[in-house]
């Protein structure tokens, strides 16, 4: 679990913890906070793991690897959740608040994935923590929403798309978002479809690879300065299922909605899931669900 030391990442450890046979990863990019929020886990009786991890260093990420392969066959899991949002008191600039933005959300995620896919077990599972902010639909312009739902966008082709946005001096002129986590959290959605469309088309020795994003909700973190309407634990619940979706599921490169359903990220098509994710009141909160952040 990336960025797993406060917030949604750090329960959804615990919540692995408690659901997964196997060894549970908790990683962070400050060392003394990622070891002491395992040492709080384990005063609850349960033991994860730390290794440093920072998703903008290469370094980081090829250390982090290296010592997978080294001692053990494989993953099993993956849970890209790392992410940064600036609040609108940031006294950055916009172009430095979409650099740093885009490098965590999206390109960091990406070169964990690079660095990692090859160690996925079969039937591994992985998700990446996204955002209602992520729906195609809030690109204004018409012609960058056909760009990224085309069915067979590549990933460099994605990587020109969101460079373009960093690269313009005008984007909102242009009809891209004014706010660079609406776009950074675009870029995961349309990721996961590739993803999984690679590993479906390609990766025969790696069977059963489901890749799948997960809008977990407005959540009391940090990034929402705890106004959120949930609690950390209720997304974890929603990442977690979507982390141990049996053998042969058929949810793979979609998006898992807090309410308990998937749906086609470029199409919006859904798939009711018979699964109780949150016993919550859902109908009452989904107005406000439909433009928070994770």
């Amino acid at each position: 679990v990336t960025g797993g030391n406060r917030g949604i990442g750090f329960a959804v450890v615990k919540e692995l913890c408690q659901k997964f046979r196997g060894t549970v990863y908790l990683t962070a990019r400050d060392v003394t906070r990622g070891q002491n929020a395992v040492k709080e886990l384990e005063e609850q009786g349960l033991r994860p793991k730390f290794h440093q991890l920072d998703v903008t260093d290469e370094d980081s990420i090829r250390t982090f690897r290296q010592y997978l392969s080294g001692k053990y066959m494989g993953v099993d899991i993956l849970v890209n959740n790392a992410g940064i949002a600036f609040k609108v008191s940031a006294e950055e600039g916009f172009y430095r608040q979409a650099i740093y933005t885009l490098d965590v959300n999206y390109f960091g995620l990406r070169e964990v994935c690079k660095s990692l896919y090859p160690l996925l077990n079969p039937h591994a599972r992985v998700v990446h923590v996204s955002s209602s902010c992520g729906r195609l639909s809030l690109i204004p312009k018409e012609s960058l929403r056909t760009k990224f739902s085309n069915p067979n966008l590549t990933e460099s082709q994605l990587d020109d798309l969101l460079n373009e946005f960093l690269e313009l001096k005008k984007h909102s002129q242009e009809g891209w978002p004014n706010c660079a986590y609406i776009v950074s959290k675009i870029g995961v959605g349309a990721l996961t479809e590739i993803q999984q469309r690679l590993f479906d088309d390609k990766h025969v020795l790696q069977f059963d690879i489901a890749i799948n994003s997960v809008y977990p909700g407005y959540v009391q973190t940090n990034m929402t300065d705890y106004n959120g309407i949930l609690l950390p634990e209720h997304a974890a619940e929603v990442i977690a299922y979507a982390a141990l979706l049996p053998e042969n599921t058929e949810i793979k490169g979609k998006r898992v909605n807090l309410s308990g359903s998937t749906k086609k990220w470029r199409y919006g098509q859904s798939l009711h899931l018979k699964y109780n994710i949150l016993n919550i009141w859902f109908k009452k909160i989904c107005f406000i669900y439909i433009f928070c952040m994770h």
